[in-house]
């Protein structure tokens, strides 16, 4: 069950919303440096390495894990989001833009884990 992650429209999103975290994680103040922005970096860089890494495994079972590890990831980064909205933290447009990117990664990851759980290895 190999897959070119690189294709892959979950992992391009995924990418594509760890760009906008960390361009939203710029404008957080200072003093979140060691708490709420390296911890959207790092687990917003979790689902798409998670999904590369899992696209590698032999057997869908095992990538489904990895889409699950990475569906994970997407709830945290979800979290520190809300997090940040509660503390009214950086751009609210950015913001809301990584809450709705997030929302469709979620739909997306779940969605092609039921896929592949389905589907023929």
């Amino acid at each position: 069950m190999k897959h070119n992650f690189k294709s892959l429209k979950i992992w391009q999103r995924s990418i594509d919303l760890t760009d906008l975290t960390f361009e939203y994680c710029k404008g957080l103040p200072v003093e979140e440096r060691f708490n709420l922005i390296d911890q959207l970096n790092r687990c917003s860089c979790s689902i798409p390495s998670n999904i590369a890494e899992g696209s590698g495994k032999r057997t869908k079972i095992h990538f489904a894990e990895f889409l699950t590890t990475s569906l994970t990831s997407s709830f945290e980064v979800e979290t520190q989001l809300l997090i940040c909205e509660r503390r009214a933290y950086g751009s609210q447009n950015k913001l809301k833009e990584c809450l709705e990117l997030v929302a469709e990664i979620q739909k997306m990851i779940f969605n092609f884990r039921e896929y592949i759980l389905k589907g023929d290895d």
